[in-house]
């Protein structure tokens, strides 16, 4: 058993100030996922391809026909994304607003594109972004306390009483088990089509 210590190493200005950056990253990264699935509900990025692949703030907000109260808070979400890769973002030299135009990365977040060699991911994000994954994961601490039997069922299965490929996910949560289930065939269809070029 070891000792419990009275005292603690105290960082230095340096180090401290580079915890507390990484805390606040660690403690708000969640915000990256969930701004990403809340732009793919949006549809943000069929609708910059739809624009012919760049967009201003007032084309988005206009094409997608949000309040205009809500600019600002769209902008937010734009740079956060724009600053995680998730989209491009160059200045319009016309008014000095962001241009926002796809990357590798939003471009198979792209929805109703009828081409072979095109697979959304649309359904992967929605999936594993998803408020029952996010409980599960929510409820980690309490799952590792719990003295379970072998096997152990999984953080999920355990919070929702099924794992999540399971005959009886529908029964739980018909939605839930149809995104699932296409956001893997969307991973499949990239990752094998990817594979056979």
């Amino acid at each position: 058993m070891a000792a419990q210590a009275d005292t603690i190493e105290v960082p230095t200005d340096a180090e401290l100030l580079q915890a507390q950056a990484d805390l606040w990253r660690h403690s708000l990264y969640y915000l990256s996922s969930m701004g990403l699935r809340c732009a793919v509900q949006l549809g943000i990025p069929t609708t910059i391809h739809r624009l012919g692949g760049v967009a201003s703030l007032p084309d988005l907000m206009a094409a997608l026909s949000l309040p205009s109260v809500k600019m600002p808070f769209l902008g937010r979400l734009m740079r956060v994304l724009g600053t995680s890769g998730v989209f491009g973002a160059d200045k319009d030299p016309e008014c000095g607003g962001e241009l926002y135009r796809l990357t590798p990365l939003s471009r198979i977040l792209v929805d109703g594109v009828d081409a072979d060699e095109h697979h959304s991911q649309k359904y992967f994000v929605l999936a594993v972004t998803s408020p029952r994954l996010a409980e599960a994961a929510l409820g980690l601490a309490d799952w590792f306390k719990k003295d379970l039997e072998p096997p152990v069922p999984s953080p999920f299965e355990d919070m929702h009483g099924a794992p999540i490929f399971d005959e009886r996910t529908p029964l739980m949560d018909e939605e839930f088990d149809a995104v699932t289930n296409q956001g893997l065939a969307a991973h499949d269809n990239l990752g094998i089509a990817t594979i056979l070029r």
